[in-house]
């Protein structure tokens, strides 16, 4: 900043109320996304009975990763719509309590059918929640270096997000005996059917179930949120237009819809096509496939039936917990990614040039993690995926900064929800549907289809770049 200029105002509180509220939707969207590639192992094997290896183990993979998403796609775009037509804080309020509940309720799961339905509903919240915090925040801040930075350092707690998953599941793992059970109450058993109660105290129910927090302040804070000043005094002024999907491809924005579409699908398909998938691929590597060989259970009088069940439950014990490790050091990766793109974004003008710091690498280094590493050492695949995640999820947070800008305000939330919707949720996330059909949950064949799609859409990705307009300039956002 210089000197002749006058320093940007602090904060009010109410503003600060919202930046912290939107920070804690942002990291617990990326919490009940990326509680997936923990959960779905040990839930298909309990409910279904399908191993890794099975056909069925892959297309319950499968639908597990893309159905939520294609459900989320369709309802996110229709809430992008909704959240121009009335208002960010009421859509952003009803999305959160949305996936917060959706998120407890499939903890109890009795079923791979109730399951499905359950991360159906979350996602449509999630997926809506993100189209309407960010054109909320957008609007709160009409200074550019200002917006730019809330925008950049309140989708970081994204990351923070995917850590408190990895650790919300350590946790799950080692606490699980002494939870209270997932039971169904009686009186909802005829409806829901009952958990066995050998599988009443498994660590992917609580794991779901903390999905609930996020809804707890927004309850307390909920009556102290204001509308978007924007949105709000062009409704009241009756020259707010009205929001269409067919608009976004008129001439003006034809090229910015197409290509933001097909860039956000390739951030999706990296993260979840290859960096989602290393719970699976992780039992693969051959520190981890010593210790489950060589782990050791207690014989004294016991079966032989007996004996294997409690090596199975050790070997999947240990499993669990160093996907979790790398999980967890995948996240710190993304959170250093996001916060050097909160400070690269007020840096570097063309958003063209701040992709590239993170595109032209990730198309060299991914490939080669999931190709390379994953299968010869796991402390060389833990360093691999710290890179991997640092510039995919730093992608994440650019969209959020870019997508307010390439639209003017009756059409920012029908925009972000087509690129975030139809290019993420719908197209990108099928990826996850190519590594887990065709992987089918073999750890080496997993490795090996994640550094092929990675490699594909980081390609697709860098191509796209070169045709990405620059934002519209500030003084035709507001139409």
């Amino acid at each position: 900043m210089n000197a002749s200029q006058p320093a940007s105002p602090r904060l009010t509180s109410v503003q600060w109320l919202i930046v912290v509220l939107a920070a804690i939707g942002f990291a617990f969207d990326i919490y009940e996304l990326l509680m997936a590639q923990f959960i779905v192992r040990p839930a298909i094997t309990e409910l279904t009975g399908a191993k890794p290896g099975d056909a069925a183990f892959g297309h319950w993979a499968a639908m597990m990763f893309y159905v939520p998403a294609v459900a989320g796609g369709l309802f996110g775009l229709l809430g992008g719509y909704l959240t121009d037509r009335l208002g960010r804080r009421r859509v952003l309020t009803w999305s959160i309590l949305l996936y917060a509940f959706s998120a407890f309720a499939a903890g109890y799961s009795t079923s791979i059918y109730m399951l499905l339905f359950l991360r159906c509903t979350t996602f449509v919240g999630v997926c809506v929640e993100f189209v309407a915090a960010v054109a909320w925040l957008a609007e709160l801040f009409s200074d550019p270096h200002r917006r730019e930075t809330v925008l950049g350092y309140t989708q970081a707690f994204s990351s923070f997000g995917g850590l408190l998953v990895a650790l919300a599941y350590t946790l799950a793992i080692k606490w699980a005996p002494d939870l209270p059970a997932t039971a169904i109450p009686e009186f909802l058993q005829g409806l829901l059917g009952t958990i066995a109660e050998v599988h009443q105290h498994e660590a992917w129910r609580y794991t779901l179930m903390s999905g609930l927090i996020p809804a707890i302040p927004l309850i307390v804070v909920r009556p102290f949120l204001p509308e978007s000043p924007v949105w709000a005094a062009k409704r009241e002024a009756g020259t707010l237009k009205r929001p269409s999907i067919m608009e976004l491809f008129a001439p003006d924005l034809r090229r910015t819809t197409i290509v933001t579409t097909i860039m956000f699908a390739c951030s999706y398909g990296a993260a979840f096509g290859a960096i989602q998938q290393m719970p699976q691929i992780v039992p693969g590597a051959p520190e981890v496939k010593a210790m489950t060989e060589a782990v050791e259970v207690p014989t004294e009088g016991k079966t032989p039936a007996e004996v294997k069940k409690l090596k199975i439950a050790a070997q999947k014990k240990i499993e669990q917990q160093m996907a979790a490790k790398a999980g967890t050091i995948q996240e710190v990766g993304g959170l250093v990614g996001r916060f050097l793109l909160a400070i690269l974004a007020v840096q570097i003008v063309s958003r063209r040039k701040l992709l590239r710091v993170f595109q032209l690498p990730g198309l060299i280094v991914l490939p080669i993690v999931f190709g390379v590493l994953a299968m010869q050492s796991f402390n060389l695949l833990c360093i691999g995926v710290f890179f991997a995640g640092l510039f995919t999820v730093a992608q994440f947070s650019f969209w959020g900064n870019y997508l307010p800008r390439a639209y003017p305000v009756h059409l920012r939330g029908t925009g972000e929800g087509f690129a975030a919707n139809i290019g993420g949720r719908l197209i990108g996330t099928s990826f996850a549907a190519v590594t887990t059909t065709l992987g089918a949950g073999v750890p080496a064949q997993m490795a090996f289809w994640a550094a092929v799609v990675s490699g594909f859409v980081y390609l697709v990705g860098t191509i796209a770049c070169f045709w990405l307009p620059e934002p519209l300039p500030e003084s035709e956002l507001a139409d």
